[in-house]
Parts: structure tokens; C-alpha cells; sequence
């Protein structure tokens, strides 16, 4: 018999620590897809369809085996309507930061949950804004190892939190789970926190 309520297409230590936040037991089943922008994509629609496929291809990687719900999420940075993912390097994640540096942007954050016979998404969006970076502090963050895996180079539970100014929306979104919204879907597929 499972202990626990869903699996969690994601390898992301955030994702885990926040579904822990909030009492769901999960079973990680890391998914990797191509997670390339289509052509005219927006943000809302970029996030929503990653996040949906990541659950739906964890549903096809167990093989009809599949007994609790699959969740997936992904999250983007946008900023003057460019969408910022992962840095693949250090050139790029000190160009991230320097145009975030000083100005408000979005983070939009999907989830998605999918059985066998159905799947929904929900997308969250944040308004963050930085105060002015300077090209030492940007260097010395990314120094840090800290801002290389996450959307728009930086992570706001970590010391980019010393960066931010305002935010409005979803602490938990910008982190990359949205926990509102996780739990409406939960709820949504049977599956109460309370």
C-alpha cells in the first residue's frame, strides 16, 4: 500500500521542501522535457503547457501503474515581456540579473496535476521588484552557486531576498509551487490538506 498522495514530476529540492510545508507525502519522479519556447508562445501559455506536460509524461512513465495523481510545475521569469528561464551560464545569468536590476517584472508559475483520465493547470503570477544592482553585487551573487538553476537567475528564498523591494502575489509561486493553487487542484482531484 502507497504512503504517499501524489507523485511530483520534479527533481526540485524547492518543490519538495514546499509540498512538506503544507503536509503532502509525494514520491519524486524526476521527468525531464524539452522545455523550448513555440514559436509566438506567451508566458502564461509557455508555463501552463510545460507544466502540464511534465505531469502528463510522469503519467505515461509509470506504465498504467499509476495510483495517486502526478504533479507537475514550472515557473518563468518576465520581464518587458521577455521570458527568462534557467541561466545557462555565468554571461547570461549576470545579463539576468543586471535587467532585472532596478525594475519590476512577473514570475509566472504553473501546476498541473494528471491522472489516467484527466489533467488541470493553474498559472499564479507575482509582481517583484528589484532595487538597483550593482555589477559587483550581481558577480558576487552569482558566486554564490545560488542563482544557477533557478528562473530569471535568482532565488528569493535564498540571498536574493535581500534584492527584493516589493512583491506582490505568491512568496510560494516565486519560489516555483504555488501553494494556493496546489491546493485547489488537490482538492480538485479529491485530495484535502485539512
Amino acid at each position: 500500500m502507497a504512503t504517499f498522495q501524489i507523485y511530483l514530476a520534479s527533481a526540485s529540492p524547492r518543490r519538495c521542501e514546499l509540498l512538506r510545508q503544507i503536509g503532502i507525502t509525494f514520491c519524486q519522479l524526476p521527468i525531464v522535457i524539452d522545455e523550448t519556447p513555440l514559436t509566438g508562445e506567451s508566458p502564461p501559455a509557455y508555463v501552463s503547457r510545460l507544466a502540464r506536460a511534465k505531469a502528463r509524461a510522469g503519467v505515461r512513465s509509470l506504465n498504467r501503474r499509476q495510483l495517486h495523481p502526478v504533479l507537475g510545475a514550472d515557473t518563468v521569469v518576465v520581464v518587458e515581456g521577455a521570458m527568462l528561464g534557467k541561466p545557462r551560464d555565468r554571461a547570461e545569468g549576470l545579463a539576468m540579473l543586471a535587467r532585472l536590476s532596478g525594475r519590476e517584472h512577473q514570475v509566472l508559475s504553473a501546476v498541473a496535476l494528471a491522472t489516467l483520465k484527466r489533467d488541470a493547470v493553474k498559472v499564479q503570477e507575482s509582481q517583484v521588484r528589484f532595487r538597483a544592482l550593482s555589477p559587483v553585487e550581481c558577480a558576487a551573487y552569482w558566486e554564490t552557486g545560488e542563482p544557477c538553476d533557478k528562473a530569471g537567475g535568482y532565488a528569493i528564498q535564498g540571498q536574493a531576498a535581500a534584492f527584493i523591494t516589493e512583491l506582490h502575489g505568491s512568496y510560494s509561486g516565486v519560489m516555483g509551487l504555488p501553494l494556493f493553487e496546489t491546493a485547489e487542484l488537490l482538492r480538485e482531484f479529491g485530495l484535502h490538506l485539512f
